[in-house]
């Protein structure tokens, strides 16, 4: 009997950010897929003799590929296993849920997706900024910075929605991306903000402008992982005490 594959999203860093219901699942798991970015913390709420199995996906170091993650959990679950599959942040938000979902289908496997909070509502969130706001920000928009050739981002098109940009994986590309959306029409001076280890004691952040944005994170030595938002609602931002590193630039 095929046993199943739980998706679960294990929050935006902080441990007690992930829901009851993944808690409770992952201390019925026999085996753990953790990505990299998940708190080595939430292990203990895995059973004792669960196997714990690290797939690793971070930009610019070595990864597990994602071909060999979806056969392990197909494996593990036709030997009768119920396999967590525990991911930073949302399964569906830039986690690749997407695709492990229609794999598993695909070979017969029961999968059920249990949300997380995404990193990219939590870590603006710690400084007090809502990514929509009736008055600035009709809506938001979340968005990669580290898309697949032949599926490029048009920023052009992102500058005039008016909308909050929450930009994943952007800091590699953050100045071409200023640039285009520069560009396409977005103000120099629209206010930007960068969250490096969102909710995590060693969070650090820089509050600039979308033009001054890069240089501020270059000074204050921000990098990967960090979430960038671009918009009115980033001027909200309170730059509170308990990060080790503040930057502010006008």
């Amino acid at each position: 009997m095929n046993g199943k594959v739980y998706l679960i999203g294990a929050g935006p860093g902080d441990p007690e950010l992930i829901t009851l219901k993944a808690v409770r699942i992952l201390k019925t798991a026999d085996v753990v897929l953790v990505d990299d970015l998940v708190n080595p913390a939430l292990l203990e709420h895995a059973r004792a003799d669960a196997r714990i199995i690290p797939v690793g996906k971070r930009g610019g170091c070595q990864s597990t590929p994602q071909a060999f993650i979806q056969r392990q959990m197909i494996q593990e679950a036709h030997a009768g296993m119920i396999v967590a599959r525990l991911k930073g942040g949302d399964p569906f938000m830039f986690g690749r849920g997407g695709e492990e979902i229609v794999a598993l289908r695909e070979a017969g496997i029961a999968v059920e997706v249990i949300s997380g909070i995404t990193s990219g509502i939590a870590a603006p969130a710690t400084l007090g900024v809502p990514v929509t706001h009736r008055d600035w920000a009709p809506g938001v928009t979340f968005i990669t910075g580290h898309s697949r050739a032949g599926n490029e981002v048009n920023w052009a098109a992102l500058a005039a929605t008016r909308t909050t940009l929450v930009i994943y994986m952007g800091v590699k590309h953050l100045p071409d991306i200023v640039s285009q959306l520069i560009a396409g029409g977005l103000a120099a001076d629209t206010a930007a903000l960068a969250v490096q280890s969102g909710t995590l004691a060693q969070q650090r952040e820089v509050k600039a402008t979308l033009g001054s944005l890069h240089g501020a994170m270059l000074a204050a030595g921000l990098g990967s992982p960090a979430i960038v938002v671009i918009g009115a609602v980033a001027d909200l931002a309170q730059i509170v005490a308990h990060t080790e590193s503040v930057a502010q630039a006008a």
